[in-house]
């Protein structure tokens, strides 16, 4: 189990994969987190080997990173996607029930 929430997973690897050089202040922005929570995030999937975190060699920011998924990351960023939209399926699979029942 992994120590950052599945939809989390989902979102930050599916965000970096789509703009890798965003900085963490926008990706906290976009995704509706705390700063904090996305360097614990960005950590995590660093460490786990799913994310390398680069330098932009021309920027004249020499703070500024690249955030590019590795095959490891890619590999998780599928298998995360199919879990996070087949859990999505069910919820609305049961939502959907349940509004048909109340409309009886």
């Amino acid at each position: 189990m992994s120590i950052i929430s599945e939809e989390n997973r989902y979102k930050i690897l599916k965000l970096l994969h789509e703009n890798p050089e965003m900085n963490q202040r926008d990706i906290a922005k976009s995704l509706g987190l705390s700063l904090g929570k996305v360097n614990f995030c960005l950590k995590a999937v660093i460490e786990k080997g799913w994310v390398k975190a680069g330098n932009f060699s021309k920027s004249p920011n020499k703070k500024a990173y690249v955030y590019l998924l590795t095959l490891r990351g890619i590999e998780e960023k599928a298998t995360v996607t199919r879990e996070f939209l087949e859990r999505k399926q069910k919820e609305y699979e049961e939502l959907k029930a349940e509004i048909e029942e109340l409309q009886i």
